[in-house]
C-alpha cells in the first residue's frame, strides 16, 4: 500500500520568494543548504535536488500557490513508481504556510516525512529568514 503524509511550517518569507526559489535550481540548493540542484519554471521540465539524490518533473504549476510534482530519490527502486509532491503556499502572519503533501510512496518511504522537515523547512526558514532574502534575491 503505497503512503502518503502532509507536513507543514511557517517560512519567514513572502509566498513570491519562496516559490521562485522553489523552481530556481541554485536558490533551491541555497534554501536547503544541500548540495546541487537544477529547476525549471514550466509544466514538464525536469529537476533535481541534493547532488542528484532527487529527481522529478512539475506537472502542475499556480503561480506563488502551488506546486505539483513528481518526485523520487534514488532509494526508489527502478519498479517503483514515482511519487507525488504538492507543495502550497498561504499568506500568514510574519510569512508564509508551506503546507507539503507528498504520496504515492513506496512501503520504504516514511522516513521522508522527517526528511523534509530536517532537510527543507530547517534550512529555508534559516535562509529567508536569516539572510534577509527578498524577491529579487
Amino acid at each position: 500500500m503505497a503512503l502518503s503524509f502532509t507536513v507543514s511550517d511557517i517560512i519567514p518569507a513572502n509566498k513570491e520568494a519562496i516559490y521562485n526559489a522553489w523552481l530556481d535550481g541554485e536558490k533551491h540548493a541555497k534554501m536547503t543548504n544541500t548540495g546541487t540542484a537544477t529547476a525549471g519554471t514550466k509544466v514538464g521540465d525536469a529537476f533535481t535536488a541534493h547532488d542528484g539524490y532527487i529527481s522529478g518533473k512539475n506537472i502542475e504549476l499556480v503561480p506563488n500557490t502551488k506546486i505539483v510534482q513528481t518526485w523520487r530519490s534514488t532509494e526508489f527502486e527502478d519498479s517503483e513508481e514515482d511519487s507525488i509532491i504538492e507543495v502550497r503556499f498561504e499568506d500568514k502572519d510574519g510569512g508564509t504556510l508551506v503546507t507539503l503533501t507528498h504520496s504515492n510512496l513506496p512501503p520504504h518511504g516514511g522516513q521522508y516525512e522527517s526528511g523534509w522537515k530536517a532537510y527543507y523547512f530547517e534550512p529555508m526558514k534559516e535562509y529567508f529568514g536569516g539572510q534577509g532574502t527578498e524577491v529579487g534575491d
